[in-house]
């Protein structure tokens, strides 16, 4: 049987090849393939003439079974390294070509060497405080990024806020946090899986944030009936494609940024500026909350039962919430 030969050569730099270890005792399994397929080929005359045993049969095809099985787990173990490897090469070589521009990011193994390094530190890899605060700085950038984009294509500035104090909006923070936890483990991956995650959580995410704002108010903020390959408006094809090139975007380009920007503030100012945003944000969601559940009641020609639901409508009447929800429409409206 003839063997699988190559040339070992070192792995250095400038070398033509290289030969890992790995490699060569795959081409060692390849031989034991062939050899099991021309044992089987002897076999299965043997079968005809009944020289084998059912039971011996079957503990062969058993064998074989656990045999794929293995191979397959190596593999997907095997191909997972070697995409690692690439995209961290790529993401190194970028950082190091874009090195002298201060806008560059920088690579997510930097930032992995950076926080095994750091000694006390409040936000290493993805704890509760750099969680609540990729929420509400994404809650604020996506606002900031909405209304850019509003500006530049109708040609005015438009309220894209989810929140009744500032310009936040929870959508984008909750998809930024769910964004870094399915997607850290592949920050260090090529960009194809950020891609297809994306993809996945971000349509997730707007179906059950629609689905929800309707059932509870009443309302939609969106609707995507009139695009195409749409799934009961409220998610279509190709805001699912943005959400997976934003993903790629996030975890290669602004979480690294993110990550850095928080790993130079101090342990204990930045617990309490946490804690700090955390009771703002608490309080601007129950705010918000009760102000559109009011405006929904006063739509529907419902009075204000006490003194509670007076002082709401005096401090949030329907004028303030259609600046704040300048696209929200309710359902009951347009029946």
């Amino acid at each position: 049987m003839a063997k699988n030969i190559v040339e070992r050569k070192d792995c250095t730099e400038g070398a033509i090849s290289c030969i890992l270890e790995i490699e060569e005792e795959s081409l060692q399994l390849l031989d034991i393939v062939k050899k099991t397929e021309d044992d089987l080929s002897a076999y299965y005359p043997k079968m005809l003439n009944n020289e084998t045993s059912d039971a011996e049969t079957l503990g062969k095809v058993d064998s074989l079974k656990r045999a794929a099985n293995n191979i397959f787990k190596a593999w997907r173990q095997i191909y997972s390294a070697g995409d690692e490897l690439n995209a961290r090469r790529n993401d190194i070589k970028h950082q190091k070509k874009n090195r002298v521009l201060p806008i560059a990011p920088p690579s997510n193994a930097e930032i992995d060497l950076d926080e095994s390094r750091a000694k006390h530190f409040f936000a290493k890899g993805l704890n509760i405080y750099k969680l609540l605060l990729i929420c509400y700085m994404g809650s604020f950038a996506g606002v900031a990024v909405e209304i850019l984009w509003c500006l530049i294509t109708n040609g005015y500035i438009e309220s894209r806020s989810g929140l009744v104090y500032g310009p936040f909006n929870l959508l984008y923070g909750v998809g930024a946090v769910l964004l870094t936890v399915c997607l850290y483990k592949f920050r260090n991956r090529g960009s194809w899986l950020s891609f297809l995650g994306g993809i996945l959580v971000g349509s997730i995410l707007e179906y059950v944030c629609s689905w929800g704002q309707e059932f509870v108010f009443g309302s939609r903020s969106w609707d995507y009936s009139d695009m195409p390959f749409n799934i009961n408006g409220r998610i279509c094809m190709l805001y699912s494609v943005f959400w997976g090139l934003l993903s790629v975007f996030w975890i290669k380009n602004l979480y690294p940024r993110i990550a850095k920007w928080i790993l130079r503030i101090p342990n204990r100012i930045g617990k309490i500026i946490t804690w700090l945003l955390t009771v703002f944000f608490i309080f601007n969601i129950l705010m918000s909350g009760t102000a559109m559940f009011r405006w929904s009641q006063r739509i529907d020609g419902i009075a204000p039962s006490n003194a509670f639901w007076e002082f709401v409508d005096e401090c949030f009447p329907n004028e303030r919430m259609e600046k704040v929800y300048a696209n929200m429409e309710f359902v009951e409206q347009q029946k």
